[in-house]
């Protein structure tokens, strides 16, 4: 399968929870009244969209049944769709790192994926031919460094790393020495993430942000928060706790290949305005791709990839 189709297998939780939901209430309605909004709303709701995220839409959804004359329920399915999809819009300067000599802070609880997450982010930079620096500043736990290991020598990345029970600041200053010197076109950092401890975690990051402040001032900084999408609203009060520890500017949902809350992806980004920017579907480097708002809603719903319907049109011309 490719990613797309692994993409439409993996939400297909989400899509019993909320898709067949909808459907029912717009095949169920001979009319759109306030019960019809109410429905729809629960709806959202359930299926983990949240309250924000729930009412920003039906919002849109409601001026834009005003705005064309709606009168049949049927006829908002595609509007909602749409409304969905410019939720989840990322805006054009979301990979802005990419283009600059940069700093790459990777947070995440143990579990969620986030080692393997760095590890195929950086197989996707040396892909583009960029240099990359890893910094294994996880030195809580024993098995974050072997893996970290692994990862960059199939990457193909530097791994700078400290003995287990090592200071990570001291992790961060030799990794940003080694970028500078080899001129790295990202360093990525691996942290610890112990949000049962925040008080630690604020200091830990606040010390390494220090570090990257004062020896790598020039850098541009982007900080992903990774979250196990399985979780569903844990994941939302995650990102919140991290968001409050760091300056969160992108999130990476894992595991959207198994029983994932898919629409928790929108939550998130209601929630907290710090949009969704990679999405992974499974083990391998292929598995990891930068989130399309348009692909993601077009597997929840099981419509074709855009391309593939233009290309239809196209055909059919």
């Amino acid at each position: 399968m490719g990613f797309f189709e692994k993409l439409v297998a993996g939400l297909g939780k989400t899509r019993d929870n909320i898709v067949s939901g909808m459907d029912s209430i717009f095949h169920g309605f001979s009319r759109i009244d306030d019960d019809f909004y109410e429905e729809l709303e629960e709806v959202l709701i359930m299926g983990d969209l949240g309250v924000q995220a729930t009412y920003d839409i039906l919002d849109d959804l409601k001026a834009k049944v005003k705005e064309k004359h709606i009168k049949e329920p049927m006829e908002c399915r595609e509007l909602l769709i749409e409304s969905i999809k410019e939720q989840m819009d990322i805006g054009k300067t979301a990979y802005e790192f990419e283009k600059h000599t940069s700093v790459v802070m990777v947070i995440g609880v143990n579990g969620v994926g986030k080692t393997t997450t760095i590890g195929k982010l950086a197989g996707k930079l040396r892909a583009e031919d960029k240099k990359v620096v890893i910094a294994a500043a996880d030195t809580f736990r024993a098995a974050a460094g072997e893996q970290l290991k692994e990862w960059a020598n199939r990457s193909q990345a530097e791994l700078i790393g400290g003995q287990e029970g090592s200071d990570p600041a001291s992790v961060v200053f030799d990794a940003v020495a080694a970028a500078k010197a080899r001129h790295a076109d990202v360093l990525m950092i691996d942290t610890a993430g112990r949000l049962h401890n925040k008080k630690n975690l604020m200091e830990e990051l606040r010390k390494m942000n220090k570090i990257i402040d004062r020896e790598f001032p020039e850098a541009y900084r982007e900080t992903l928060v990774v979250l196990d999408a399985t979780t569903g609203q844990n994941a939302l009060q995650q990102a919140k706790e991290f968001n409050d520890v760091a300056e969160i500017t992108g999130i990476v949902l894992t595991k959207m290949d198994g029983t994932a809350k898919g629409g928790i992806a929108v939550a998130i980004h209601a929630e907290l305005g710090v949009p969704v920017k990679y999405i992974g579907v499974g083990e391998t480097i292929d598995d990891l791709q930068k989130f399309d708002a348009d692909d993601f809603v077009n597997a929840l719903f099981e419509r074709p990839k855009d391309d593939e319907t233009s290309e239809e049109v196209s055909e059919n011309k």
